[in-house]
């Protein structure tokens, strides 16, 4: 058996993540690391003591289900709510994130985004470069 890189590592982490996701139009994991430790992790899932997707079905604007929350807001939200400062941290997604989660982990400090699948949003890549943020495909 070969040894997993820590990015193989933490993004076969976020893969299995993803399976505890209750929105069945797409399976999302993301794990949030700081020196090579797990801060936190999250799915895409409907609002705490709300009704899951793939049991009451979808809220569909745009073409995208707004029931959810994303895993990578999940992830931040659970390290807040936690009391788990991510500054400076890197995130493990198993696809890119959209403009409002993008955001949102600029905002909460995160420095690294490495991502499994593309999905979707082009304007992060030329922000994060503006920003300093580093975006890693992980094919």
């Amino acid at each position: 058996m070969v040894r997993a890189s820590w990015e193989e590592y933490f993004m076969n982490i976020a893969k299995q993540v993803a399976t505890r996701s209750t929105c069945d139009r797409k399976y999302v994991g993301a794990v949030i690391v700081r020196d090579k430790t797990i801060l936190s992790t999250g799915y895409n899932g409907s609002i705490r003591g709300m009704p899951h997707c793939d049991e009451a079905g979808h809220i569909m604007e745009n073409d995208h289900c707004v029931a959810t929350i994303h895993a990578e807001g999940n992830a931040i939200l659970q390290a807040a709510k936690n009391g788990i400062r991510i500054e400076d941290a890197e995130i493990y997604i198993t696809a890119s994130p959209c403009w409002q989660c993008f955001k949102m982990m600029v905002n909460a400090g995160i420095k690294k985004i490495y991502f499994g699948e593309f999905y979707r949003e082009e304007r992060i890549f030329e922000t994060a470069k503006k920003l300093g943020v580093e975006l890693v495909h992980l094919k």
